[in-house]
This record gives structure tokens, sequence and C-alpha cells, in this order.
């Protein structure tokens, strides 16, 4: 189910190419469903950086080695 040709966003396409969950995402980096919606598929939302530093801590702790250079 990951990358149904909707429009992603270069967080969008990353998580689809690690399949990684929006649902993932929501629960661990303590984001709301509807703001991860937006961060995957909406390239005209800029999140806070609080937002951008809970979406790179959690995707760290799962091992991933990102920056915020990388999706924003």
């Amino acid at each position: 189910m990951f990358g149904l040709g909707k429009p992603r966003t270069k967080l969008g396409k990353y998580i689809d190419k690690k399949k990684i969950s929006q649902k993932w995402i929501s629960d661990n980096c303590g984001i709301d469903k509807n703001t991860t919606s937006r961060l995957t598929g909406n390239d005209s939302y800029k999140p806070n950086r609080s937002t951008k530093h809970r979406i790179v801590s959690g995707l760290r702790k799962k091992g991933e080695e990102v920056e915020e250079s990388d999706f924003w």
C-alpha cells in the first residue's frame, strides 16, 4: 500500500521507499495524523521547527540516518 500514485513530498517518498507508514510516524513522533498527511503529500506545507525535529528524532530512533535538510 505504499506509493499509490498520490503526489508526495520528499518525506513522503522517503517513507514509501523505506516502507514506513504514516501511522507509524504519527504514533512514534507525536505528530497528529492530519499533520502527517500534510507533511507527506503537500509541498506547500511548511512545518514549524519542533515538528521537523520530532520527525527527524523519531526516524533516528528507528535507526534511520536522516537530517532535516533531507526533507525541507
